[in-house]
């Protein structure tokens, strides 16, 4: 049996006739930049999260540039991020102008470590990054705490979270800042690139409306230097169609993960923790296993796909290495992560077939690496 690590076509073939119509609607109307389609998504997913506005974008990292310009960050400011994140959550923020100072992680959750957050804090720092990494919502309670105490700016990536929520309440519905990705493998993707910022702060959104025209509140008046970021009707209108299956995918992916999480407890191959309630949409499903590439390889003879988020801790890529991040060492946690992590095939249309593959495969790699020669590891998976 062939798994792919992640299958759009089976998504798509779940509601053909009413995407194909809502794409064939833009291109007829001929509408492809801005217009209704796009303020009618905006509204649905302004709503959907809880937020009063929805700012629609090119993409998840411009998203988080433009939302970090919208707040004010600028050359010389300092902005927490964590280590073991995707590379557009800094990038975003040194497209921004901004520093990003990185962070090591809490090695259950994998989210940023609110003490050494609070360590890493100097005159500089202006902001931080929370990621709600691999779709588990973070607790942002002790980061408002140290925000209000250090007078920062929260800016929440949630590229990996849609419809993931805490404390009863959704990601997205803080009023704050909040960037979204809807590249396609998302919980909620596009058929291309695309993002969104929402927020329930009427002047942040009116910022950020002008950031993503060129700084133009009005056609060839520009305030401000901006982009050119904006989220196509097309993308819009995918977006729409998709939105209303979402909590319903959301909720397949959480059975996935049960069951799987069920057939590796126990086992020296660490399965993520599974919170109460909808604290985590599982946009991906990560495991630790100190023999992961002999896992991978493994896998891939069986023909299940899997992938690795994230192989090279952010501190240490060669971008960052050149602009003097610190070097090996200096973030043990993550710097774990990166060899032991793997990320299983996950998304809403997996049969229970699928899954008993996989579960099957799991525990014939554990039979064949007797326990005794897989190590173990400390704390668990997200």
């Amino acid at each position: 049996m062939k798994i792919p690590f992640v299958d759009l076509k089976a998504q798509y073939s779940g509601f053909r006739e009413e995407m194909n119509a809502a794409v064939l609607n833009v291109l007829e109307s001929a509408y492809f930049v801005g217009g209704p389609v796009l303020e009618k998504f905006e509204q649905e997913f302004a709503a959907f999260v809880g937020a009063k506005y929805c700012i629609g974008v090119a993409n998840g990292t411009e998203a988080i540039t433009l939302a970090a310009r919208a707040a004010g960050l600028k050359q010389g400011d300092e902005v927490l991020v964590p280590a073991n994140s995707f590379f557009a959550t800094a990038e975003a923020i040194s497209n921004a102008g901004a520093t990003p100072v990185f962070v090591d992680v809490d090695p259950v959750t994998f989210h940023m470590d609110v003490e050494l957050a609070a360590k890493s804090i100097t005159d500089r720092t202006k902001a931080m990054i929370p990621v709600h990494l691999y779709g588990r919502a973070v607790d942002m309670k002790p980061f408002e705490a140290l925000a209000k105490q250090h007078n920062l700016t929260i800016i929440e990536d949630c590229a990996q979270a849609h419809g993931a929520s805490i404390h009863g309440h959704t990601v997205g519905s803080s009023g704050r800042l909040t960037c979204f990705s809807f590249y396609p493998g998302k919980n909620l993707g596009a058929f291309g690139d695309g993002g969104a910022v929402t927020t329930s702060d009427l002047e942040l959104m009116k910022r950020l409306r002008i950031l993503r025209e060129h700084g133009s509140p009005v056609k060839y008046q520009h305030s401000v230097v901006g982009l050119n970021s904006r989220l196509d009707a097309l993308q819009a209108a995918v977006l729409s169609v998709k939105l209303p299956h979402l909590h319903r995918w959301n909720a397949a992916r959480r059975d996935h993960a049960r069951k799987l999480a069920a057939a590796l407890e126990g086992s020296p191959i660490i399965a993520p923790v599974i919170p109460e309630g909808d604290e985590h949409v599982f946009h991906l499903f990560v495991v630790r296993c100190s023999q992961r590439d002999e896992l991978k390889h493994f896998l891939d003879q069986k023909g299940i796909l899997t992938g690795i988020h994230y192989p090279v801790p952010l501190h240490l890529t060669g971008a960052y290495q050149a602009l003097g991040a610190p070097g090996r060492g200096s973030m043990p946690v993550t710097e774990t992560l990166a060899g032991e992590i793997l990320s299983l095939p996950m998304y809403a249309e997996m049969s229970d077939e699928q899954i008993a593959y996989v579960i099957h495969a799991l525990q014939e790699f554990i039979h064949i690496y007797k326990p005794a020669e897989l190590m173990e590891i400390s704390g668990a998976a997200v």
